[in-house]
């Protein structure tokens, strides 16, 4: 059962690091995928738009 586990974080870890320059960056991704599967996880990536270079927050 431990086997498992490490992978599901593992994989979460992988599609946080693969979303670390997207809209939500790495913790939005690794956070959403540990929730609610790296499987969404991926989708949520896949779908998500890639973040603008020197784009600031609005005020």
């Amino acid at each position: 059962m431990p086997i498992v586990f490490i992978i599901y974080v593992s994989l979460s870890v992988i599609i946080g690091l693969l979303g670390k320059n997207r809209k939500f960056g790495f913790w939005g991704y690794f956070f959403g995928s540990l929730l609610l599967s790296p499987i969404l996880g991926t989708l949520l990536l896949l779908a998500s738009d890639s973040r603008k270079p020197g784009a600031s927050k609005p005020a």
